[in-house]
């Protein structure tokens, strides 16, 4: 797998290989009777897309909710314009994608530490497991490189409460955010009805207020399809 990327590469003729990352995705077989996954091989992160594997990423939201109200706010990044996918467009507090080998608790520490300047303690001590959501993507122009890519994804998800938790701001750490906007529900799906937001995220998002209330079945016509279409079953041996 290794030489076929690499080659693919080296020929010129793959867009999406133009970002090469030098980061392996890992390429998971049927589990074992315990229900284990076997590792198989890795890939690089840039050529996942080209062969269809399943990839594995970690989304956290981090919100804070109004004594008084009630009211739900979300802290929101923007994309940096200069980044090779989606620039521009707004995403989930925290995200990134799970590098073979690495643990999903442990990534979102991570990633939270590099986008958003949020302390390891904090996050470790604040931030819940709340399942996964999994879809198939297809890839646009805006993802970068060839499109019609047919993407399958699996994201642990969490949420990180920060409710009267005190002098927290989410600044960028690094380059690939703009900037953080504590926004409230319904500027969120104001700004998702105009696609604003980076399409999987946008699906984080719609779990999140399934899971807290904002979407039900009295206030969303599409609710059922919602709910079953934010948990594809991927039935590929990788998955």
């Amino acid at each position: 797998m290794a030489q076929t990327a690499r080659a693919m590469q080296e020929s010129g003729k793959w867009e999406v290989l133009k970002g090469w990352r030098d980061e392996l995705y890992p390429i998971y077989g049927e589990g074992n009777r315990q229900g284990g996954r076997t590792l198989l091989c890795s890939v690089e992160r840039a050529a996942s897309a080209i062969f269809g594997i399943v990839t594995f990423g970690c989304h956290m939201t981090a919100h804070t909710t109004s004594k008084e109200d009630g009211a739900i706010k979300i802290w929101v990044p923007r994309r940096a314009k200069t980044k090779s996918t989606y620039p521009g467009m707004l995403d989930n507090t925290v995200a990134g994608g799970i590098a073979t080998g690495e643990q999903p608790f442990e990534c979102v520490v991570r990633e939270a530490a590099e986008e958003a300047s949020l302390s390891e303690d904090l996050v470790r001590k604040h931030v819940k497991a709340v399942g996964t959501v999994t879809y198939l993507h297809i890839r646009d122009e805006r993802a970068g490189g060839e499109t019609g890519l047919l993407q399958p994804e699996c994201q642990f998800i969490y949420d990180l409460d920060l409710t009267g938790v005190e002098d927290v701001e989410l600044k960028p750490s690094d380059d690939e955010v703009e900037s953080f906007e504590l926004m409230r529900v319904d500027e969120i799906r104001g700004a998702m009805g105009r696609g604003e937001f980076k399409p999987n995220c946008a699906v984080v998002l719609l779990d999140f207020f399934v899971r807290h209330g904002v979407l039900t079945f009295e206030t969303e016509r599409h609710y059922m399809a919602i709910c079953s279409r934010l948990h594809r079953d991927l039935t590929l041996a990788t998955a």
